[in-house]
């Protein structure tokens, strides 16, 4: 089975947000703690994600990661995954995006249960700096959530970082200096406008081709042949051989709308056919409707249909989305 939109791309990926509650207070996505939009009555039970990502898989999801949020504030996530990897080997993999803050408690038991790859957050390598974009004093906790990942078996580790001119610009050759000495997968994401505060500017976009140069002029990258794909990222290894690798995602400057493969479900049960939609679907209400399976199952076929043909970030009629990141699920 393969699920596709009007414009013939395969949508492989499904997001699905755990909760859109989070411990940190990064400046580019929550800085004011807004209350919750997912009321625990609204959250998708986990027996609820199984079922519906059970109907996801069997019109051809291949991939789920698990986003927030931050999703290990939520109670018992590795049951989560040990649920989800119940799916295997129709899904094929099964990821998690998170801040790092309550991972290493977690990282056995979410190994054990079946998760095949984590990616962290980490926006500066500079205690103060750290703080100052996140709200909290917590690079400790990531440097931690790293090691806890290496040492219960996950490879490759990404680790993202949102670049911000004039918040953490100034530390990319350190960023990539860290990639090659702990081996790692570090992904450089340009500043979108998904920040609750409203505060994002063009200018304050560092373009993913600004970000490869500087990171070249000290250490030579060489492309990966056809790497981005249906993916979101330009892959680049180390021309000396070092380990670690560089990735770049430009949803603004070099946006990868024609090759989406991703849908994406919100903590309070809403499918959301493209990161900066305006539109929601209410898959929640029509599984606590009593749907037969099939009924479902052509819901989700329905809204993948409606997918956008791409963002409209550079428009001049764009209009930001009410849910923030955190809300959406990244």
């Amino acid at each position: 089975m393969s699920l596709k939109d009007a414009y013939n791309r395969k949508i492989r990926d499904l997001r699905i947000s755990l909760t859109d509650r989070c411990n940190f207070r990064c400046f580019y996505c929550l800085p004011h703690g807004e209350p919750s939009w997912a009321k625990k009555e609204k959250l998708l039970t986990f027996e609820e994600l199984e079922y519906v990502s059970g109907i996801f898989v069997s019109l051809g999801i291949e991939k789920i990661r698990l986003t927030g949020g931050e999703p290990l504030i939520r109670r018992d996530v590795p049951i989560l995954v040990e649920k989800l990897s119940r799916l295997k080997p129709a899904l094929k993999d099964i990821a998690l995006t998170t801040n790092g803050s309550e991972f290493p408690r977690h990282a056995e038991a979410l190994r054990s249960a079946g998760l095949d790859r984590v990616t962290l957050s980490l926006d500066s390598l500079d205690r103060k700096n750290f703080e100052d974009i996140t709200g909290v004093d917590g690079l400790r906790k990531v440097f931690e959530a790293i090691d806890a990942a290496k040492a219960t078996g996950f490879a490759p580790i990404k680790v993202n970082s949102v670049i911000v001119r004039g918040r953490n610009d100034h530390e990319l050759i350190d960023f990539a200096a860290f990639a090659r000495e702990h081996s790692l997968a570090m992904r450089f994401i340009e500043f979108m406008p998904l920040d609750s505060g409203h505060e994002w500017s063009r200018e304050m976009v560092v373009s993913g081709k600004e970000i490869r140069e500087t990171i070249n002029s000290e250490f030579p990258l060489e492309l990966i042949e056809n790497s981005r794909g249906s993916g979101t990222s330009w892959k680049y290894r180390f021309a000396d051989g070092s380990p670690g690798e560089i990735g770049i995602i430009a949803p603004v400057t070099d946006m990868f709308c024609g090759q989406c493969s991703r849908i994406r479900l919100t903590a309070d049960g809403q499918i959301r056919t493209c990161l900066f939609s305006n539109v929601e679907h209410d898959l929640r209400g029509i599984v606590r409707s009593g749907a037969a399976r099939n009924e479902i199952a052509d819901f989700i076929e329905e809204v993948v249909l409606k997918k956008e043909p791409r963002h409209y970030i550079n428009d001049a009629e764009f209009i930001q989305p009410e849910r923030t990141m955190s809300f959406i699920g990244g």
